[in-house]
């Protein structure tokens, strides 16, 4: 892939944030009472955002200069705050992007992080987390990466792998 379809993809992203951070809003209301996302893809984070970084992994701006996930977000509740990282892909998810999601989700310690395609979950990667029960582990105690379908037509999020985190 060159430089120019990297480009591309990223402008295919971008066309989905709102929707999507949107959508997730939506689904966080009704769990959560307090929850902050916004937009991180150009690598800027608010100041309510960096308030709820621990000053010990401060750290973690320096590497978020090369790279950061396109939603950021923390929920909050009563005697704890909870990291969110989102990756949104314009295609069909790739080994490299679920270790993409992991990376983001390793540097702020995220409880969640959701990898959301407009295109369906490949089967191939579904039986490769079968057999490799790792490869979807966050790094976050025993949370793992979700692999969400986002249906642009419905804009809804039509299939969760493993499971939607926030039901139930």
């Amino acid at each position: 892939m060159n430089k120019g379809d990297k480009k591309e993809d990223h402008k295919k992203e971008k066309e989905h944030y709102e929707a999507i951070k949107t959508k997730l809003e939506e689904l966080l209301k009704r769990k959560f009472v307090n929850f902050h996302l916004e937009i991180t893809a150009d690598k800027r984070f608010s100041n309510r955002l960096k308030a709820e970084i621990n000053p010990n992994r401060n750290i973690i701006f320096h590497f978020l200069k090369e790279a950061a996930p396109d939603i950021t977000g923390f929920i909050k509740e009563k005697y704890s705050s909870d990291f969110i990282v989102v990756e949104i892909k314009a295609e069909t998810i790739k080994l490299d992007d679920i270790y993409q999601t992991r990376k983001y989700a390793e540097l702020f310690h995220a409880k969640y992080a959701l990898l959301i395609s407009t295109q369906e979950i490949p089967e191939e990667i579904k039986r490769l987390a079968k057999v490799n029960y790792s490869l979807l582990s966050s790094g976050y105690d025993y949370a793992k990466i979700n692999l969400v379908h986002f249906d642009t037509e419905k804009e809804k999020f039509s299939e969760w792998f493993e499971k939607n985190p926030f039901e139930g």
